[in-house]
């Protein structure tokens, strides 16, 4: 599917890398969908090797759709260099984009995946790109690593990710800057995933109601107990966001199960939390807990060579005509968290200006991206 704008619509006075974008939305590529996002992969690479630059397409355990590479590096190169990191799924499902359209209303260009993040990626592979068409040669080589799974969770990716932020200076990650203020990240919680199952004894509920022990009970005390956990002051918060149990209203239920979610702003927190949640005990003696408790993502914790990583690249915003600030610590996660948590300097949020992300309405601020693809290139050739 091609975009063609209207002869109303801004986008037809934009240069043509922007009409180029509208294709990468135009290619639907929902988590699910290892085609569809196969796809979009592919159209990445395509625009990659047209600018010059080596790809090569990474199987991964337990899913067929494949991560992607792009480099600059020189044959024989194999110095620690700059790693950016991206992810080309959204979580849209496929024929949002019929069924919702795209549009420009004054500044903003609103599509599905476009904030969060393909135009991040798109911007940041366009400045590698532009400095590899030109002859520019960067001090450090440049890695950049695009994921199909960012969206649930990184299941597939995460040890690729980690991998490669182990052998990498610096890392510089795509996610869309924060919301109204245009602001880079530095920090992010961690992310967790706590899982109850309640096994109690069914009865019959009018004539042996006494026989039987409701896990449905067990799991209200279990609940307020897990909910009791967040404490806004030390920055943890913890939510059940989904149960399930019992068979029908006159049956004593057997079984209920919960799903909660947890985020904490450091490790040692995490720990604790963790602690805390693995203690949990039946209050009824005759219903049996089972319990996953876990982190998926690891705390983003800013690092002195981050903050010296994020003067550098405040100074090639200042020069691009922009000032850039760091977001305050966010509760949501990305793939910063593990490569921050594997050692690497990581700015997060160098994505374009917008909002809405993982909504309909969806938008990047079109006016904000030829100084952001100006940083780009900044960055990557002042890093050494």
């Amino acid at each position: 599917m091609t975009l063609t704008p209207s002869p109303a619509d801004p986008l037809s006075t934009l240069d043509p890398w922007l009409h180029e974008l509208q294709d990468w939305i135009a290619c639907e590529s929902p988590s699910a969908d290892t085609a569809a996002v196969t796809r979009m992969m592919e159209l990445a690479a395509r625009r990659a090797q047209a600018k010059g630059l080596r790809t090569e397409s990474i199987q991964l355990a337990g899913t067929p759709a494949p991560a992607l590479l792009v480099s600059n590096r020189a044959a024989g190169d194999d110095r620690a260099g700059i790693l950016i990191i991206g992810h080309l799924d959204t979580v849209h499902p496929a024929g949002t984009l019929a069924r919702n359209g795209w549009r420009c209303v004054d500044d903003r260009l609103y599509g599905p995946g476009i904030y969060d993040m393909k135009a991040g990626v798109y911007l940041a592979l366009e400045a590698l790109g532009e400095l590899q068409a030109a002859g520019g040669r960067t001090a450090l080589p440049v890695d950049m690593l695009l994921v199909p799974d960012e969206e649930i969770g990184s299941i597939h990716s995460r040890t690729l990710t980690e991998d490669w932020a182990r052998r990498s200076r610096y890392g510089l990650v795509c996610e869309p800057a924060r919301a109204r203020t245009g602001y880079c990240v530095t920090a992010r919680k961690g992310t967790g995933m706590l899982r109850v199952v309640a096994h109690g004894r069914p009865s019959h509920a009018g004539v042996q109601h006494d026989k039987g022990r409701s896990a449905i009970r067990e799991m209200a005390h279990q609940v307020l107990a897990i909910e009791a956990m967040t404490d806004y002051a030390q920055g943890v918060t913890v939510s059940v966001g989904l149960i399930e149990g019992g068979t029908t209203r006159n049956v004593v239920p057997a079984r209920c199960e919960i799903f909660a979610d947890f985020r904490v702003p450091d490790q040692a927190r995490g720990d604790a939390l963790l602690a805390r949640m693995r203690a949990l005990s039946p209050r009824d003696a005759d219903v049996t807990l089972e319990m996953t408790a876990e982190m998926n993502r690891p705390p983003m914790e800013p690092s002195d060579a981050t903050l010296a990583l994020l003067a550098r690249a405040q100074a090639c915003a200042s020069q691009a005509g922009w000032t850039l600030g760091a977001a305050p610590m966010t509760g949501g996660g990305s793939d910063a968290n593990f490569a921050a948590a594997a050692g690497l300097a990581t700015l997060d949020g160098l994505g374009p200006d917008g909002d809405g992300a993982h909504t309909l309405d969806e938008y990047i601020l079109v006016s904000t991206l030829a100084q952001r693809l100006a940083f780009w290139r900044l960055l990557l050739q002042s890093l050494d």
